[in-house]
Protein backbone atom coordinates (compact mmCIF):
# COMPACT_ATOMS: atom_id res chain seq x y z
CA UNK A 1 0.00 0.00 0.00
CA UNK A 2 1.71 3.56 -1.11
CA UNK A 3 1.56 5.80 1.62
CA UNK A 4 0.10 10.09 1.17
CA UNK A 5 1.68 13.30 2.55
CA UNK A 6 -0.80 15.91 1.60
CA UNK A 7 -2.51 18.97 2.26
CA UNK A 8 -6.05 19.17 2.42
CA UNK A 9 -7.88 22.04 1.49
CA UNK A 10 -11.11 22.79 3.97
CA UNK A 11 -13.78 25.51 2.69
CA UNK A 12 -15.28 26.84 5.76
CA UNK A 13 -17.80 29.68 5.40
CA UNK A 14 -17.48 32.96 6.61
CA UNK A 15 -19.36 35.75 7.14
CA UNK A 16 -18.08 38.57 5.18
CA UNK A 17 -17.41 41.45 7.49
CA UNK A 18 -18.24 44.48 5.19
CA UNK A 19 -21.41 42.98 4.19
CA UNK A 20 -23.60 41.21 6.89
CA UNK A 21 -25.21 38.56 5.54
CA UNK A 22 -23.12 37.85 2.66
CA UNK A 23 -21.29 34.29 3.25
CA UNK A 24 -17.84 33.25 1.45
CA UNK A 25 -15.69 29.78 1.63
CA UNK A 26 -12.79 30.90 3.19
CA UNK A 27 -9.91 27.63 2.19
CA UNK A 28 -7.69 26.25 4.84
CA UNK A 29 -5.33 24.09 4.14
CA UNK A 30 -3.55 21.38 6.45
CA UNK A 31 -1.27 18.68 6.24
CA UNK A 32 -2.05 14.90 6.83
CA UNK A 33 -0.34 11.84 6.03
CA UNK A 34 -1.76 8.12 5.66
CA UNK A 35 -2.03 5.63 2.93
CA UNK A 36 -3.54 5.77 -1.24
CA UNK A 37 -6.08 2.61 -0.60
CA UNK A 38 -7.58 2.73 -3.93
CA UNK A 39 -5.26 3.99 -7.06
CA UNK A 40 -7.55 3.83 -10.01
CA UNK A 41 -7.45 6.41 -13.26
CA UNK A 42 -9.78 7.00 -16.01
CA UNK A 43 -9.97 8.90 -19.21
CA UNK A 44 -13.34 10.69 -20.04
CA UNK A 45 -13.43 11.34 -23.78
CA UNK A 46 -15.71 14.01 -24.60
CA UNK A 47 -16.27 16.82 -26.82
CA UNK A 48 -13.06 18.44 -25.67
CA UNK A 49 -10.26 18.99 -27.81
CA UNK A 50 -8.05 17.16 -24.77
CA UNK A 51 -9.96 14.09 -22.55
CA UNK A 52 -9.75 14.56 -18.77
CA UNK A 53 -9.25 12.88 -16.58
CA UNK A 54 -10.93 11.33 -13.30
CA UNK A 55 -9.73 9.62 -10.27
CA UNK A 56 -11.32 6.48 -8.07
CA UNK A 57 -8.79 6.71 -5.70
CA UNK A 58 -9.37 6.33 -2.02
CA UNK A 59 -6.98 8.11 0.47
CA UNK A 60 -7.26 6.77 3.97
CA UNK A 61 -5.91 10.17 6.43
CA UNK A 62 -4.99 9.57 9.89
CA UNK A 63 -7.11 12.33 11.16
CA UNK A 64 -7.05 15.35 13.90
CA UNK A 65 -10.14 16.90 15.64
CA UNK A 66 -9.94 19.35 13.62
CA UNK A 67 -10.44 17.03 10.48
CA UNK A 68 -13.26 15.35 12.07
CA UNK A 69 -15.05 18.67 12.62
CA UNK A 70 -14.84 19.61 9.43
CA UNK A 71 -14.87 16.85 7.04
CA UNK A 72 -18.58 17.86 5.80
CA UNK A 73 -16.03 20.89 4.25
CA UNK A 74 -12.92 19.29 2.55
CA UNK A 75 -12.60 20.86 -0.74
CA UNK A 76 -9.86 19.01 -2.37
CA UNK A 77 -6.65 17.06 -2.06
CA UNK A 78 -3.45 17.81 -3.10
CA UNK A 79 -1.70 14.66 -4.43
CA UNK A 80 0.42 14.14 -7.22
CA UNK A 81 1.12 17.70 -7.77
CA UNK A 82 -2.73 18.34 -8.66
CA UNK A 83 -5.25 19.50 -6.83
CA UNK A 84 -8.16 16.44 -6.51
CA UNK A 85 -12.01 17.37 -6.19
CA UNK A 86 -12.69 15.31 -3.15
CA UNK A 87 -16.25 13.86 -3.82
CA UNK A 88 -17.12 12.07 -0.72
CA UNK A 89 -15.71 11.31 2.81
CA UNK A 90 -16.13 8.36 5.08
CA UNK A 91 -15.26 8.60 8.68
CA UNK A 92 -13.78 5.70 10.29
CA UNK A 93 -12.28 7.30 13.47
CA UNK A 94 -9.19 7.40 14.03
CA UNK A 95 -8.94 7.58 9.82
CA UNK A 96 -11.36 9.91 7.39
CA UNK A 97 -11.47 7.92 4.02
CA UNK A 98 -11.34 10.46 1.02
CA UNK A 99 -13.25 9.50 -2.24
CA UNK A 100 -10.84 11.18 -5.37
CA UNK A 101 -13.31 12.34 -8.76
CA UNK A 102 -11.62 14.94 -10.60
CA UNK A 103 -9.14 17.86 -11.19
CA UNK A 104 -10.03 20.47 -8.85
CA UNK A 105 -10.66 24.41 -10.15
CA UNK A 106 -12.19 26.18 -7.47
CA UNK A 107 -10.33 29.12 -4.99
CA UNK A 108 -7.32 27.29 -3.06
CA UNK A 109 -5.42 28.80 0.24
Amino acid sequence: MARFYGQVGYGVSTEEPLNSGVWIPVITERIYQGDIVRNVSQQIVGQDSNDNVSLSNSISIVADDFAFENFLTIKYVKWAGVLWTVTSVEVQRPRLILSLGRDYNGPTA
